[in-house]
């Protein structure tokens, strides 16, 4: 089995209101979400989970809420010695334009992609705006897509479990490290989502689902899951990992 060291590369934010992370708590709050790319270093291949924004606001005062930098995609992957072309695989936790901006440049990847996701950024239903077809038709044309339809081990120490918490495809991705399991959500989240303040926890509520989410229940339900088979939680939007390097 192999182990991997999983980098944070952030890849572009978002601005908006901290209850689109965070279901019916802290409404109308201003809050700064990273948006990453994650290089899995280790094995044969040079694997990526989401490809970020092709275009990022790179400013002071984005950097300063984060805490962290904010890279273009060819200067994220510089930081680790590589370019576009090196990428062998991306495994995607789901396919909203902010996970999938860069993906046309990864010219000699084969991208993994949950078939339900695929259906669904062709035909999405009016409420989700975030998914643009445009992002992934040269792969899809270019034969690069593998969609699968199972949970399954996608090479030896990486494998994904299909979570539709955020979406209909949307998948976690887990990392065998030399700390343990980790877990890169296939739902948008932060940390404050697995571990909610004392208030929310009198409510006897053990996890916050997803601000935007396609079924909450189910969410909710699919939250536990992940957080008891994972050592290190890795929530996809979660500001804290902007400053970190390595994880695992």
């Amino acid at each position: 089995m192999s182990l991997f060291k999983i980098h944070p590369i952030v890849m572009g934010t978002k601005v908006f209101d901290k209850g689109m992370m965070t279901y019916q708590h802290d409404y109308g709050k201003p809050y700064t979400i990273p948006i990453y790319c994650w290089y899995l270093e280790g094995g044969d291949k040079k694997i990526l989970v989401d490809t970020g924004e092709m275009r990022p606001i790179q400013s002071e005062d984005r950097e300063k809420n984060i805490g962290g930098r904010i890279y273009t995609f060819e200067e994220g992957l510089a930081k680790w010695g590589l370019k576009a072309e090196d990428i062998d695989l991306v495994i995607h936790t789901h396919l909203h334009a902010d996970h999938c901006e860069n993906d046309y440049k990864c010219v000699n990847a084969k991208f993994v992609i949950h078939e339900k996701e695929l259906a669904t950024i062709h035909d999405p239903h009016p409420l989700d705006f975030r998914y643009v077809e445009d992002y992934i038709m040269e792969i899809e044309e270019a034969g690069q897509i593998e969609t699968i339809n199972a949970d399954r081990e996608v090479v030896s120490g990486i494998s994904v479990l299909h979570t539709p918490a955020h979406t209909p495809g949307g998948m976690t991705v887990l990392v065998d490290t030399s700390q343990g399991r980790a877990a890169i959500t296939g739902f948008c989240v932060i940390s404050e989502n697995f571990n909610p303040p004392a208030a929310v926890r009198a409510m006897e509520l053990e996890v916050i689902p997803p601000g935007t989410s396609v079924n909450t229940y189910e969410a909710y339900n699919l939250m536990l899951k992940v957080r008891d088979m994972a050592d290190i939680l890795l929530p996809l939007h979660e500001p804290e990992f902007a400053s970190v390097d390595t994880i695992g």
